[in-house]
């Protein structure tokens, strides 16, 4: 199957496989951190791992709280880009941290204004439970999203937040392993150029496969949670006995 085709299979397959999904989530309140000072980072873990409490999101938070599963479509794959910095980047993060990915541009003033938001949070939700994850941006604006300003632009977002760009093949073929289709919607008078694009946010593992598809709707904390569980299913089981007390000498 050529590039095209198999990105158009693969955007119907996620398009399918979110659609409960996303319409669940609709109806549940979005909500924000709620402000709770963690004194240490198991604590917040701990606060990632619990239920959430009260009215439509207990019963409407299901993405958050079940069991870290297998992603089950065929998204995402390699690339190659450089970041703001001129550093070479591939899918896989060179320090093996998890990774929120989303397909936008920085004068966007649509979905990028929910995503680009959520996905900074959300990571800084899961730093403070010492689950490090770093949120990045490939652009579908090249033009306008130059090394310089995204080195301007997403600092105000997240301090360690990614923009990655390239050229237009290179871009593609990003864009293409995930599903993702750009196009030119109309030029605004004030802000430019608008492009339609992807609107789902990537959680990636270091190596840069899929653990999880987020839309946008979600609160931050909900997309810090379903990162907290995944990264709790990678660590290492606890060896036998390692929370058995040692004896006491009499």
């Amino acid at each position: 199957m050529s590039a095209a085709p198999r990105a158009c299979a693969r955007a119907a397959a996620l398009l399918a496989l979110l659609s409960a999904s996303a319409w669940a989530s609709a109806w549940a309140p979005a909500r924000a951190h709620d402000g709770v000072e963690h004194r240490s980072a198991a604590e917040a873990r701990a606060h990632l791992a619990a239920p959430e409490k009260g009215g439509t999101a207990e019963k409407g938070d299901a993405a958050a709280q079940g069991p870290a599963t297998p992603f089950p479509a065929d998204i995402g794959g390699p690339f190659r880009l450089r970041d703001q910095f001129g550093r070479v980047r591939t899918e896989a993060d060179p320090d093996g941290r998890m990774q929120l990915l989303f397909f936008g541009y920085a004068e966007c003033q649509a979905i990028c204004t929910a995503a680009l938001p959520m996905m900074a949070e959300a990571a800084r939700l899961a730093a403070e439970a010492g689950i490090p994850i770093t949120p990045v941006l490939i652009t579908v604006d090249p033009a306008r999203d130059t090394p310089e300003a995204l080195r301007r632009r997403l600092p105000a977002l997240h301090e360690g937040m990614l923009g990655l760009t390239g050229s237009e093949a290179a871009l593609k073929a990003a864009r293409d392993a995930f599903g993702v289709e750009r196009r030119l919607a109309f030029e605004h008078p004030d802000y430019g150029a608008v492009f339609s694009h992807g609107s789902f946010i990537y959680l990636l593992d270091g190596a840069g496969e899929v653990l999880s598809v987020l839309p946008p709707i979600l609160s931050a904390e909900q997309g810090a949670r379903i990162a907290a569980r995944y990264a709790a299913a990678a660590a290492p089981a606890s060896p036998p006995g390692a929370d058995v007390p040692a004896a006491q000498p009499r």
